[in-house]
């Protein structure tokens, strides 16, 4: 059996893997207005109860023509009628008719084509094609969008602003979507304060809650119950125990490391099991994955950088898993660095950087100021996480690496 405490801590992708391996999903949905169902993941297929849009529609605006022969250079029709967005032309064209037709409105039966309007001239319900026209018949097909029954969206897909208008255009009010897991958050330290409150020396201001709630109600999720706890084992024996009993996913930040007053790990094992400690990079090695009382569990580092960066490598993809959708990671891009880094080789390292364009085009990474995982500052304005392998040291402007990409995107 594996060691799972090696001393090194395990790599990231392998405790990833672990992870996802030891969770099932919860199989708990809910139906939803579609427009509440932005960022939730499909609890079952959705198809389209008709086709879209339905009817042949104008592309442009124009002249349906009967027939779809491409005419010749001063052909004409007789203008019988116009067909307009909401108020089709309801008739059937017959030989040399043409009605005035608008974009996105129907195009009559017995029209095969929509002459655009610049190609010709109208005049005493007379239509004559001035300026020779090409193949394209300007025409949108009834199922241009989706056939009736077609598949709009797959289970397991994560709605985003595109899948949500579509699935609008299709008619759909509502979706079945899974439910989301409960996520309690557990804070230890003796030194932690409520912000604004008067420091006495040695004290810090609490930050990690609202660092880690943000970035997850960002990622879709949020945190259901928060509890900030001292470093005495019997009240953070009691918050791990209602915390489990009451969610899903246990997170605690700081207390999972080696000190004297670090009862998390501990506890973990007494109240369940600890799977794996530690991590293989950098920030966040001191990481503790397993069980409370049945409950997963993510002991994250208590420093602000390396909660939230082993939050997102780890945290996220088990909480898709659980949810029941697929599970998506950051997308990875190449990039150059654009000044020199210094580092020391040992291990691997998760790096905050803002994603800049050279010049001539290139995408460069520009690394500002410390890198510690105490310097909440290292976050702000990063795009990137560059992967810098355990055995690079010091790195010279212009070495490329593989980055993750930190902003969402849009659609």
């Amino acid at each position: 059996m594996t060691d799972p405490y090696p001393k090194e801590g395990l790599p990231l992708d392998h405790a990833r893997q672990l992870i996802l391996q030891s969770l099932q999903p919860r199989s708990l949905s809910e139906s939803l207005p579609l427009p509440e169902c932005l960022g939730r993941s499909l609890a079952e297929a959705i198809h389209a109860p008709e086709a879209v849009p339905g009817f042949r529609a104008s592309i442009m605006d124009g002249y349906a023509i009967a027939g779809s022969e491409q005419p010749e250079l001063g052909e004409a029709w007789q203008l019988v009628g116009r067909s307009a967005a909401g108020a089709p032309f309801l008739g059937t064209l017959q030989p040399g008719q043409a009605v005035r037709v608008l974009t996105g409105a129907l195009v009559p039966e017995g029209s095969g084509r929509v002459l655009p309007q610049e190609l010709v001239e109208a005049s005493d319900q007379q239509l004559r094609l001035i300026k020779a026209c090409g193949a394209n018949p300007w025409i949108r097909s009834v199922d241009e969008e989706t056939a009736a029954g077609g598949v709009l969206a797959e289970s397991g897909l994560r709605l985003g602003v595109a899948e949500v208008a579509r699935l609008a255009s299709c008619g759909i009010q509502h979706c079945r979507v899974f439910s989301k897991p409960r996520v309690g958050l557990l804070i230890s330290g003796d030194e932690l304060l409520p912000p604004g409150q008067p420091r006495q020396l040695g004290e810090i201001w609490e930050s990690n809650s609202t660092l880690l709630r943000g970035l997850l109600e960002r990622l879709g999720y949020g945190v259901a119950v928060q509890r900030v706890v001292g470093d005495q084992p019997e009240p953070l024996r009691q918050a791990l125990l209602a915390l489990a009993e009451g969610c899903d996913v246990v997170v605690s930040t700081g207390g999972v490391s080696a000190g004297d007053t670090d009862w998390i790990r501990p506890l973990v094992a007494e109240l369940g099991e600890v799977r794996f400690w530690k991590l293989f990079l950098k920030p966040g090695r001191p990481l503790a994955w397993g069980m409370v009382a049945g409950t997963p569990f993510f002991g994250l580092p208590g420093n602000p950088v390396a909660a939230a960066v082993t939050a997102l490598q780890l945290l996220w993809p088990a909480l898709q898993r659980l949810e029941g959708g697929q599970v998506e990671l950051l997308p990875r891009l190449r990039v150059a660095l654009e000044q020199p880094l210094r580092r020391g080789a040992g291990r691997p390292e998760l790096a905050r950087a803002s994603l800049v364009v050279a010049e001539d085009g290139r995408l460069l990474a520009r690394v500002a100021g410390s890198q510690a995982s105490s310097r909440i500052g290292s976050l702000s304005g990063a795009d990137l996480l560059l992967e810098i392998p355990a055995e690079l040291g010091s790195l010279e402007a212009g070495t490329e690496l593989w980055a993750q990409l930190l902003r969402l995107p849009i659609f």
